[in-house]
């Protein structure tokens, strides 16, 4: 029996010239950096048009928090109109604030409520200065992130005895975690970044687009219910054989029944209608259960 009611969303992360400023390694490099500008100037405006034509609300993630904080914004603010465990708690807390700032002026007062770490990894310390600014969401089922699971490091110089524990779960928080995942992501595949061995660049779009498809039949065809969160960047969705392909995979899935196309805050909401947190999880600022 096919699922009733199915929540697909497309997360696009502007990296642009931030990513190679940052995690890319590509500063030193003209010809890296001009790739980040085609993410901001060409790639940008051509996923806008791609989603008008189909009509879908979608999701923008623009960077920060993180090590190179608002650049795409600061950068690209026409384009983005049109639509970190390496820092200390000091560092995260100063770049959350300056982002969350401009990003709330940016959008006419309204604050953003999701937010997604560099490369999906956070710390304790991050959840819970989200949770303070009121962010709701950080990627087939979200749940509720817990503040900091804990387990140790296998140590071949130490008696076992003394690594063998299990992993210890963390307190819940009332912060919806949306799953993320790398083969819902366009950029590993699809991206070439020097620093990077693991990089491809190369890979065919049908490819991914055949993984896609595997991967929302055994959903829709297991799941009573699920989400479907995919993550993709100008730089490489912007590229005319990828746009082709999101064409492609976007008619596929509106081929069937009790899918619904939202933004991810939309998956988030709906999740806490369905699934209360714990009485001692610590809220969103300003939320009301």
């Amino acid at each position: 029996m096919p699922a009733k009611r199915v929540l697909i969303g497309f997360g696009v992360d502007v990296d642009a010239v931030a990513g190679w400023l940052g995690s890319y390694g590509g500063e030193d490099s003209p010809l890296d950096i001009s790739r980040g500008m085609f993410a901001g100037e060409v790639g940008t405006l051509r996923l806008l048009k791609l989603f008008d034509k189909y009509k879908l609300k979608t999701t923008w993630f623009i960077p920060g928090p993180s090590a190179y904080a608002c650049h795409s914004l600061e950068t690209f603010p026409e384009q983005m109109k049109a639509n970190p465990v390496a820092l200390s708690i000091t560092q995260q807390k100063d770049i959350l604030d300056h982002t969350y700032d401009l990003l709330t002026a940016f959008n006419h007062g309204i604050p953003p409520k999701g937010s997604v770490a560099p490369w999906w990894e956070t710390s304790k310390e991050g959840t819970e200065l989200l949770l303070n600014k009121g962010i709701e969401y950080g990627n087939c089922q979200a749940y509720y992130l817990r503040d900091a699971d804990t387990w140790k490091r296998i140590d071949y110089t130490a008696e076992a005895v003394t690594w063998m524990t299990p992993l210890k779960r963390g307190n819940e928080t009332g912060l919806v975690c949306i799953p993320a995942n790398w083969y819902l992501d366009d950029l590993p595949p699809m991206m070439f970044i020097k620093s990077s061995p693991n990089s491809h660049g190369w890979v065919s779009p049908r490819d991914l687009e055949q993984l896609w498809k595997d991967m929302f039949t055994y959903y829709y065809r297991e799941e009573e219910e699920f989400i479907f969160p995919i993550t993709i960047h100008p730089d490489v969705s912007g590229r005319p054989q990828v746009l082709l392909m999101l064409e492609r995979f976007i008619e596929w899935v509106n081929t069937h029944d009790n899918v619904y196309w939202v933004p991810m805050i939309e998956m988030a909401r709906e999740f806490r209608s369905k699934n209360k947190p714990s009485p001692t999880a610590q809220m969103p600022r300003g939320y009301n259960l």
